[in-house]
Order: structure tokens, then C-alpha cells, then sequence
């Protein structure tokens, strides 16, 4: 009889063990973040609809949904999403907090929730709110690497920290000397590097294709550095096979490093399959480069990311660019009609978009400096050279086209390394355009700031980082300023 009483409490008891909350990434876990990181988002929710049955109480599923979440967005870029999807952030890390605070993904688990949110309100403009959220996963990653100093995921996120409060734009630090935080972008590549050789090794390595998934992007988007595409393409050469994620990064570095070739043979072969979530940033990526290699044929995948698309970027530079392709063919009409909708629609809140719109305002470009700048943009530096050479100077009658002329001329030779010829014509470019409103002055100030820099004379440097910074009301004067500043920094000015 006695027996039989215990019975039903000791199932009690084994059913309320098995329910404890715990953090473990196991086999469905991990394959679902390897599903996320591929982006086959359908997928990933069959794992976690299936761990949710067996282990209800893993808040691994909480940080699984989150990933969803954060890579969604970064995929469609939608406003209307973000909105949606933004109070989820509360919610789960309430859930978290609930969970077992003896793992050392306790409060790792909530830092990464704080970091991606920041990475996406950055992202949708909420500059303020975003330094927040860093600060709060940057407190967290260090209590939990004080209680576990030997759990090699935090040095993964304490690396995204330095980065991201070591690339703020220069019209928010205020927002970190308030917050008492600050960062270096330069470092927290080396960590993630550092960390990209010790991670293959540990029980961790599933992490591999997200650090290099950052790698790839801060080189490119913080640092610019276009020199390491060898090094980041054989990185990206350790992503599984099948993921989308690595076939865009593949493209946009390839495309982002001047090697515009490699970059559409990526963006063409790259997975089509229903399982994947729509990536109509591919389809932009795709039809900017066949424009560089100026292909005859019809600009189709502008018109793909045009009808794809559901956020606000690059919508405008999108017509721009199908607008030049037909002036390119001399069709009139159709360069007429598609700069009247560069004008119309889209929106203006990246730089990219803004230029967009002025020179769909501004005097039709000279076509002979139009090929030459998308040859420059597609890395043909030869052709982009011949273009240039073959335009007799006086045939420009517009001090813009003069200033572009000189500019580009200038970026060829930077490219080159032609250290004397890209200096001349740089200048030339900074004595004709330096009070007007195009940005190919202040440009050619900072890149002869940089070419100055490389050589280490710091003081001829600093003067042409200033110069940059001193010219007003010009196209990229936040980007440029930024950069100008950056350099500043580096040669400790």
C-alpha cells in the first residue's frame, strides 16, 4: 500500500527534476543556430519547436528565438518588423532571468540579447537606446567572464562591445563620455581573430560561423579595409556549404574589395531555394556589379530588390543606377523616367540615398566619367584609367566635372600605388572643388590624409585630415568627417 502512495510522488518528483530550468546547447540547439546562421529560418523553428517538447524549460530556446529575431531583421531590413518584434526583447530577457543563474550561460544568454538589440536599434536609428543596451551586455560579459573566466563565448561578445563603442559616429560620443564607456574597433577585431583560432579546438567551435561572420562585416563596415579580401574569403571558405549567409558575405566582399568578377559569380550561385528567408540586399549587390562591368543587358536584379525589397535603404541609389544604366544605352525616355522615381520614392535616411536623390536633382553626369567611375567601383582600374586618360580636360565645361575628373583620377592612381600621381591629382581636385558642395574634395583631402598616414608622416597626415574636416556643407559630410576624425585619432591628434 505504501508502495503504491509513493508511486505517483516519486513520478511527481522525476517529471519536476526533468522540468528544472537549465541552459544546454545540445543537439537540437545546435543545429538549429547552425539552421539560423544559414539562414533557413523554417527550419531553425522545427529544431526549436521540437527542444521546446523535449526540454521546455532550456533557455537556450529563449536565445534561439532572439537570433531569429536579429537575423530576420538584418535581412529584411524592414521598419514595419522591427516595431513588431521590438518588445520581444523585454520579454525574453525576463525569461532568462528566471532561468538556472548557476550556468555560465546565465547571464551570457542576456547579453547577447542586450547586443543584438543594440546591433538592430543602431541599425533603425535609435542611436541613444542602442549605446544602452551595449553598456548593459558589456556589465554583464564581465561579471559572467569574473564568474567564468574560462567559457570562451564571452570573449566573443566582449569583443562586438569594444567594437561597438569603439565605432560610434563622432556626432554620438557624447552618448558614450555620458555612459562612461569606450571601445576600439581595431582591438576587437584582433580578439575575434584570436578568438577564430582558439574556437575549432573546444567544445564551443559551433560559434565559428558567426565570428567570422562578424569579422568579415566589421573589417569591411567599421574598419574599411578592403586590402584583406584573400584572407576573408578563405575565413568565409569555412561556412557550411549550403548557407545563404555565406554566399552574401562571399558577395559582398567581393564586391566591397573591387573584385567584381568573383563578386557575381558568388551573387548568381548563391541558394534559391524556398527554404531560405527572402535576401533582396543579394539581388542589389548583384545588379550593382554587372553595372560595373557595365553588361549591356537589362539591370534585372534592381528591378528584383525593387519589388523584394520591404525597407529603406538604398531604394533610391536603386533607380539612380537603373536610370544611369539607360542613359549609358542613350535611351533617353527610360533615363528620364526612372530619374523622375529616384526622386519620388524611397526614402533619404542612409547617405547612399541622399546622394541619390541630389544627383537625380543635379546636371545629367558626363557619361565619359560615368563609365570611369563604375570601372574605378569595379576594381577594372585599367579601363577606368583609359576612360579617363582619352577625356581632354577643357571638353569639362561644368567646376564639377572638372573636381570629379581630377578626383577619380586621383583614386585610380591611389589604387595603383601611384603615390606621386595620386597626390597631384588629388590636389588639383582639392583646388577646384573645395568650396563647392560635391564631396569629391573633402574626399581627396582624406585620402591623401591616408596615403600620408601609410608612409607615417603623421603631420602631413593630420593637416589633410583637417582640411577635410574644415570644408562645409558638401554630399558624405557625416561619413567623411567621421573618417577624417578616425584618422585623427589613430595618429594621435
Amino acid at each position: 500500500m505504501i508502495k503504491k502512495q509513493l508511486l505517483p510522488i516519486i513520478l511527481l518528483l522525476l517529471c519536476t527534476l526533468s522540468a528544472k530550468a537549465n541552459f544546454s546547447f545540445d543537439a537540437n540547439c545546435t543545429e538549429a543556430y547552425k539552421a539560423i546562421l544559414g539562414l533557413r529560418m523554417n527550419d531553425a523553428k522545427l529544431l526549436i519547436q521540437k527542444e521546446k517538447q523535449q526540454n521546455p524549460q532550456n533557455g537556450i530556446i529563449i536565445l534561439l528565438d532572439n537570433y531569429i529575431d536579429y537575423f530576420s531583421l538584418l535581412a529584411s531590413e524592414s521598419k514595419t518588423d522591427y516595431d513588431r518584434l521590438k518588445d520581444n526583447r523585454s520579454a525574453r530577457l525576463s525569461a532568462l532571468e528566471d532561468n538556472d543563474s548557476n550556468s555560465p550561460y546565465y547571464l551570457f544568454s542576456q547579453a547577447e540579447v542586450y547586443l543584438q538589440w543594440s546591433f538592430l536599434k543602431a541599425k533603425f536609428g535609435d542611436y541613444v537606446s542602442s549605446a544602452f543596451d551595449a553598456k548593459k551586455a558589456a556589465g554583464l560579459l564581465k561579471d559572467n567572464t569574473e564568474k567564468y573566466p574560462d567559457f570562451l563565448p564571452n570573449q566573443k561578445s566582449l569583443a562586438l562591445v569594444n567594437v561597438v563603442f569603439g565605432s560610434i559616429p563622432a556626432s554620438f560620443r557624447g552618448i558614450t563620455r555620458f555612459l562612461g564607456m569606450n571601445g576600439n574597433a581595431g582591438a576587437g577585431i584582433k580578439q575575434l581573430e584570436q578568438l577564430k583560432i582558439e574556437l575549432p579546438k573546444t567544445k564551443y567551435s559551433y560559434y565559428n560561423n558567426e565570428v567570422i561572420f562578424f569579422i568579415c562585416t566589421i573589417n569591411i563596415d567599421v574598419l574599411h579595409n578592403t586590402n584583406d579580401y584573400l584572407k576573408l574569403v578563405q575565413y568565409l571558405s569555412e561556412m557550411d556549404s549550403n548557407s545563404l549567409l555565406k554566399a552574401y558575405l562571399q558577395g559582398y566582399i567581393a564586391s566591397k574589395t573591387a573584385h567584381n568578377d568573383e563578386a557575381i559569380v558568388f551573387l548568381e550561385t548563391s541558394p534559391k531555394s524556398n527554404e531560405y528567408i527572402k535576401l533582396p540586399k543579394i539581388d542589389y549587390l548583384l545588379g550593382c556589379a554587372r553595372l560595373n562591368r557595365l553588361d549591356s543587358g537589362p539591370p534585372a536584379a534592381l528591378f528584383d530588390f525593387i519589388k523584394e525589397f520591404r525597407g529603406t535603404n538604398y531604394i533610391k541609389d536603386a533607380y539612380l543606377k537603373i536610370a544611369y544604366y539607360y542613359l549609358l544605352q542613350n535611351d533617353a525616355g527610360k533615363y528620364e523616367y526612372y530619374i523622375k522615381l529616384a526622386k519620388s520614392r524611397g526614402y533619404t535616411i542612409d547617405e547612399k540615398d541622399q546622394q541619390a536623390l541630389r544627383e537625380a536633382n543635379d546636371v545629367k553626369p558626363d557619361l565619359d566619367l560615368l563609365k570611369a567611375r563604375f570601372y574605378f567601383d569595379g576594381g577594372y582600374y585599367d579601363k577606368a584609367l583609359a576612360q579617363l586618360l582619352s577625356k581632354d580636360i577643357n571638353s569639362l565645361k561644368l567646376l564639377r566635372d572638372k573636381t570629379e575628373y581630377y578626383y577619380r583620377l586621383g583614386r585610380v592612381y591611389d589604387k595603383t600605388d601611384k603615390f606621386n600621381d595620386a597626390i597631384l591629382n588629388y590636389q588639383r581636385a582639392i583646388n577646384f572643388g573645395k568650396t563647392t558642395k560635391y564631396y569629391f574634395s573633402a574626399k581627396a583631402a582624406w585620402s591623401i590624409g591616408l596615403l600620408y598616414e601609410s608612409k607615417r608622416d603623421y603631420k602631413r597626415a593630420g593637416d589633410y585630415y583637417n582640411q577635410a574636416i574644415d570644408m562645409k556643407d558638401h554630399e558624405y559630410k557625416n561619413s567623411i568627417d567621421d573618417d577624417a576624425k578616425a584618422g585623427l585619432k589613430r595618429i594621435g591628434e
